[in-house]
C-alpha cells in the first residue's frame, strides 16, 4: 500500500540545533517516500536550522517549514505542526524525529498498517523491535517506563513514548488537541491514551531505532519529571473515575 492511497500524507518534524541532521533526514525522507510531504517545524533554532530548512523548501514544493520563536517543549512543537497540517488538509499527519533515529526507510511498514487502525506507532518494545547503540541502562528505563504507562493506565500498548507513528486525520481531531498541556515528552503518551480513551484503534509495527550520532539528545532530567508526574496522574484519576462509575452502577 502506497501513501497515496491514504490520501495526502504529512510527515510533521520537530527541530531545535539539527544542522547537522535536517536536509539528511529529508533527503532520506523523500527519496524513500516521494509522495509523502514534509513539515518541519523549526523552535526558532539559533545554530541555523531553520535556515537551512527554508533552503529545502525553496527547492522541493513538498517541504514546508513553521517557525516558532520560542522553545516551549516537543508536545508544543508538535501541536502547531498538527494544526497547520490540519489546515492544510493532510489525511495522514506522521511524526519522527530529525536526528535519524526513526529511519525513513521504514516508514512503508507504518503506512500498510494504517488500512485498520487509526494510530500507528513504531514500536521497539515488540517482537521484532530493536534500538541500536542504547546502553542497557537506557533500554531498561525506556522498557521500565512504558511498563509504568501500562500498568498505571490499563493499556495494552508496548511503546506509548516512541515519537515514529502515524495519525489519520479523523483522530487528531477527535482528541482535542487544544486541551493538550503537555510539552515534553510525555506528550507522545497524553495522544495514546486520548486516541483509546476514544475508542479508536491502535496498531504497532516494529521498528529499528537508531540513536542519534550527531548533535545532542534533548532528553533531560526535567523532562523525565514531567512524564513521571503526569503520568500518575492520569493513572490515579483514572482508578478514581472507574471506582465511582462502579459505586454509580451498584
Amino acid at each position: 500500500m502506497t501513501a497515496a492511497d491514504h490520501g495526502r500524507v504529512v510527515m510533521v518534524v520537530p527541530t531545535y540545533n539539527e544542522a547537522e541532521n535536517i536536509a539528511w533526514i529529508v533527503g532520506r525522507l523523500r527519496a524513500s517516500q516521494p509522495e509523502v510531504d514534509v513539515l518541519i517545524v523549526d523552535d526558532d533554532s539559533p545554530d541555523g536550522t531553520g535556515r537551512i530548512a527554508d533552503q529545502l523548501a525553496a527547492a522541493d514544493h513538498a517541504v514546508r517549514v513553521v517557525h516558532r520563536t520560542s522553545k516551549d517543549g516537543l508536545g508544543a512543537a508538535y501541536l502547531e505542526g498538527f494544526r497547520v497540517a490540519l489546515g492544510l488538509g493532510y489525511d495522514v499527519i506522521g511524526e519522527m524525529d530529525a536526528d535519524g533515529s526513526h529511519q525513513p526507510e521504514q516508514l512503508q511498514s507504518l503506512l500498510d498498517a494504517l488500512h485498520d487502525a487509526d494510530l500507528v506507532l513504531g514500536s521497539r518494545w515488540v517482537p521484532g523491535g530493536s534500538v541500536v547503540n542504547w546502553p542497557a541502562s537506557r533500554q531498561a528505563l525506556s522498557r521500565g517506563g512504558n511498563l509504568y504507562v501500562r500498568l498505571l493506565l490499563g493499556i495494552d500498548v508496548r511503546d506509548a513514548t516512541g515519537g515514529y507513528r502515524l495519525f489519520r486525520r479523523s483522530a487528531l481531531e477527535s482528541i482535542d488537541l487544544d486541551t493538550v498541556e503537555s510539552t515534553g515528552y510525555v506528550f507522545q503518551t497524553d495522544l495514546v491514551w486520548r486516541v483509546l480513551r476514544q475508542g479508536l484503534r491502535i496498531r504497532e509495527v516494529p521498528i529499528e531505532f537508531v540513536e542519534r550520532v550527531r548533535g545532542d539528545s534533548k532528553m533531560s532530567g526535567p523532562v523525565a519529571r514531567e512524564s513521571l508526574r503526569r503520568v500518575t496522574g492520569w493513572g490515579i484519576r483514572s482508578r478514581l473515575q472507574r471506582g465511582r462509575d462502579a459505586l454509580v452502577r451498584r
